[in-house]
């Protein structure tokens, strides 16, 4: 009797075949019995942490814009139908049937859908509110909510009010004591670890001004860095130990602001990170938005820390006194448009000359100077 050999070469196409039907027919029962044994696949969702970034992203652009922002950072990835939420008040004075304000709006929040592959719901307007969500392959990622802004104002009478903080002191007595001799109500922001820092938030205080701490952090720009600055990535344990050191530094502060800080705030974990130490020490929080990108004021809010922004331009980036002077106008402006606003400038003699001029006309403008603790919620 003959016997058949078959060597590998002529076995090897054998197994394939063998393979194919196999995965075939895996495929059509699965096909069949989707709805029974689950080999449907769930539509995909991003995970809780990289939504919560997506939100401070959002809330960042309706910052920018002028609003004011509340966040829910609501999605887990136990839930599948969880999702965040961002609350978006329009500035005062700008409704809901302002198509240029609201049309720009929403275009800015779904640029930022689009750039994390996000689509965005038609938005359903009523009288109070626009509404819509975010999605990703049909799985809700993002509830947003846009209402007009409050006519109430918190001042008393209705009085506008604004608060002007001057940064960066703490190396030069001979400045303090100008700045001293203003006798408005105005903040002043210590520089920790500088050669005057202790002395001159003492003296500020025993003065009746409000002290804050200036805390440094990294930036993306070329400005001198302070020696100790906060910078992404660092420890936990290590912001809070040079918190407490900076605050040992600077007496009596009340609250804090950002010296710097275009790469710290802009930064979601690290103000995660920072806003409950404050919290935890009764600070308040203002954030000097020296980035479109900030997430800090949003990460205050989100923490329960009492905080609020500058939102109008700063006082001195030319420090000549006629620029200072038409940046004041335009800080009385935003008072009494706003109701309330923070302006942030520094002790140049150009800004104080201009304050000196200025301030004696907030009385006849009808704007009450205060402290910026008086603006935070």
């Amino acid at each position: 009797m003959r016997r058949v050999h078959r060597n590998s070469a002529s076995a090897l196409p054998i197994f394939p075949k063998t393979v194919s039907a196999c995965a075939v027919f895996a495929s059509l029962c699965c096909a069949l019995l989707s709805g029974v044994v689950g080999c449907k696949k769930t539509p995909s969702k991003p995970p809780a942490a990289r939504i919560h970034a997506i939100t401070q992203q959002l809330a960042a652009e309706a910052s920018a814009s002028g609003a004011t922002v509340r966040i829910r950072k609501s999605a887990a990835d136990s839930d599948a139908a969880s999702q965040d939420g961002v609350d978006i008040r329009l500035p005062l004075g700008v409704s809901l049937s302002d198509p240029k304000a609201v049309t720009s709006l929403l275009q800015k929040l779904e640029n930022v859908a689009t750039k994390n592959g996000l689509t965005q719901d038609e938005p359903v307007r009523d009288a109070n509110a626009i509404r819509f969500a975010l999605r990703r392959s049909g799985v809700a990622t993002h509830e947003i909510t846009i209402a007009a802004g409050s006519a109430k104002t918190t001042a008393p009478q209705g009085a506008p009010r604004l608060a002007i903080i001057l940064d960066d002191l703490g190396s030069d007595r001979m400045v303090a004591e100008a700045v001293f001799a203003l006798h408005y109500k105005l903040t002043v922001s210590v520089l920790p670890g500088h050669p005057h820092s202790a002395e001159i938030a003492e003296e500020a205080h025993r003065r009746g001004f409000e002290v804050m701490l200036h805390l440094p952090m990294e930036s993306i720009g070329k400005e001198r860095p302070e020696a100790q600055e906060l910078r992404p990535g660092m420890a936990p344990s290590l912001i809070t130990s040079m918190v407490a050191d900076f605050l040992a530094r600077v007496p009596y502060a009340k609250g804090v602001n950002n010296h710097q800080g275009s790469e710290a705030t802009a930064d979601p974990a690290l103000m995660s990170q920072l806003m409950p130490i404050l919290r935890e020490k009764n600070l308040f929080y203002i954030d000097s938005r020296t980035t479109a990108a900030t997430v800090a004021y949003n990460a205050a809010q989100q923490s329960g820390v009492p905080s609020a922004f500058r939102n109008v331009p700063f006082l001195d980036d030319v420090e000549e006194v006629h620029a200072v002077r038409k940046q004041l106008e335009l800080a009385f402006r935003g008072a009494k448009e706003k109701g309330e606003a923070i302006a942030i400038g520094h002790p140049h003699p150009a800004t104080r000359e201009a304050l000196a001029e200025m301030l004696p006309t907030t009385k006849k403008e009808g704007i009450e100077l205060v402290p910026a603790s008086e603006l935070v919620h």
